[in-house]
């Protein structure tokens, strides 16, 4: 067993932070945080909304009442793949990051969580900047700002974490 030697205050070297200032190799930042949020919406939106029910279900199977119904002439719904167990994850931690943002300032909070939710399929916003504007009763530009200032506590909250 070693023991620990005493060291001369003024040569010690500081201790680096323990924190991560990284992760996987990219800085957490606004644009990263960003990112993460909206690819957290996009697989949010990705989840099918329906599951399996205990309601029970008829077995008969759909009669073809046309021709044209026979060889699938109606239009279908495109919907997204489902999201694999990995991405899931990845939007359980980055959908907890807005609760860092505190509870008084919950119009920032709803900002950044309405901001995040982008089409999977499309990749455009569900909410752009003039409606959230609308929505809230307020500028464009001040809902911008509003956005920046959530991006930014939750970057200094990730920054500061242990």
């Amino acid at each position: 067993m070693k023991t620990p030697r005493a060291t001369n205050p003024a040569t010690a070297v500081p201790n680096p932070v323990v924190r991560p200032l990284m992760t996987n190799g990219y800085e957490i930042d606004a644009d990263y945080v960003i990112y993460r949020l909206e690819e957290a919406g996009a697989t949010l939106l990705a989840l099918p909304g329906t599951g399996y029910s205990t309601r029970l279900r008829s077995s008969s199977l759909e009669i073809v009442r046309t021709a044209l119904e026979a060889y699938g002439w109606t239009e279908a719904r495109i919907r997204p793949s489902v999201p694999a167990a990995d991405k899931i994850s990845r939007m359980d931690e980055a959908m907890g990051w807005i609760p860092l943002i505190p509870l008084d300032r919950y119009v920032l909070r709803r900002v950044v969580g309405a901001r995040s939710l982008v089409h999977p399929i499309t990749d455009r916003h569900l909410f752009p900047w003039r409606r959230l504007g609308k929505a809230l009763g307020a500028d464009h530009k001040a809902i911008q700002r509003w956005h920046a200032q959530g991006i930014g506590l939750i970057v200094a909250a990730l920054k500061a974490a242990p």
